[in-house]
């Protein structure tokens, strides 16, 4: 079975999980993110906001959502994917230029 590297952007080390999971949890959270637009997503309803555009076969086979939606959430901001809205509190999610 393939894994995934998942880093962190402000920590060593790093966390590989199955491949098919960081493809999912990617689609999802990119998903997400391009919905909620320029005013980025609410960290607060990230990890329901990714389970939503989860199919129920996908869901049951990562286990805790929540982590998995955290853990390529942070990969995806190593790579500038992803990235946290300036100045928002709580953090909000937009889309990176990477």
């Amino acid at each position: 079975m393939s894994r995934t590297t998942c880093r962190t952007p402000n920590a060593d080390g790093a966390t590989n999980i199955p491949t098919w999971k960081f493809d999912a949890v990617r689609k999802a959270i990119l998903a997400a993110v391009t919905e909620a637009g320029t005013e980025g997503l609410p960290f607060k309803s990230f990890s329901d906001e990714v389970a939503a555009r989860l199919t129920e076969e996908e869901r049951a086979g990562l286990g805790s959502v929540g982590w998995h939606a955290t853990t390529v959430k942070l990969e995806l901001e190593v790579r500038g994917e992803l990235r946290r809205l300036p100045g928002a509190s709580p953090q909000r999610l937009v889309r990176g230029d990477g």
